[in-house]
């Protein structure tokens, strides 16, 4: 066990690694760096960058180091748990990773709720009532909800949230909440868009919660399908 523990560990180090490597691979393939995008950016609006200036920039954002030991500070700095600054946000990484995080979890704890609060009745109404009208209509809505792609079914949620209830669809919050700091109002703006999210990422897992609630209904102790319960076996 202990041996199983330590290869499961190392071959996720070993992976995290590979990913690291890979990743900055991937930033360093367009032609140029940060300050050309930033000197054409400038250049765009007006502003001029001298050769002196860009170079400045380079030696401070460690650019124009050998890109082994680009990778070598970038890792050494995640590892002490600096991921830098977001340049177009001009925050903390952290920060910027952290408010999305945490309204990530947020939904995902509303789709679990929804899916359960779904799929759990229904799962127990088809296995007391199996072949029943309602327990054809349930399935044939699962089916279309694993049919159906997920993008697809948040367009048509979201166009059934505004033309019929006047649901606000532009995001988790309004306007006037979106830079504001965290009170009960902004909680309670952010608690009335999480419907559509919640019900777009939980329609889909709620079919699979259904049928696994379902099945087990239909077993003997030893986990076969009783054939008394369900023909099918």
């Amino acid at each position: 066990m202990v041996n199983y523990i330590v290869r499961r560990l190392t071959l996720a180090v070993l992976t995290v690694w590979a990913i690291s490597v890979l990743s900055f691979m991937i930033i360093h393939l367009p032609p140029g760096d940060y300050v050309t995008s930033y000197i054409a950016s400038m250049s765009a609006s007006g502003s001029a960058v001298s050769e002196g200036e860009a170079a400045a920039l380079r030696e401070q954002l460690g650019l124009d180091k050998p890109i082994t030991v680009q990778y070598a500070k970038w890792m050494g700095l995640i590892l002490q748990g600096n991921f830098g600054m977001a340049m177009e946000w001009g925050r903390p990484v952290s920060d910027v990773i952290g408010d999305r995080l945490t309204l990530t979890m947020v939904i995902s704890v509303a789709a679990i709720i929804f899916t359960w609060g779904i799929a759990l009745p229904i799962g127990i109404y088809s296995a007391v009532y199996p072949y029943s009208f309602l327990d054809y209509a349930f399935t044939l809505i699962g089916f279309i909800g694993l049919a159906i792609p997920g993008f697809l079914l948040a367009l048509v949620v979201m166009y059934v949230g505004f033309a019929w209830f006047g649901a606000n669809v532009g995001g988790l919050f309004s306007p006037d909440f979106i830079e504001a700091p965290w009170s009960l109002e902004k909680v309670w703006d952010l608690t009335k868009h999480l419907p559509i999210p919640a019900i777009v990422l939980g329609f889909v897992l709620g079919k699979t919660l259904d049928d696994k609630t379902f099945m087990p209904s239909f077993e003997t102790k030893d986990g076969a399908l009783d054939p008394a319960k369900f023909p099918a076996a």
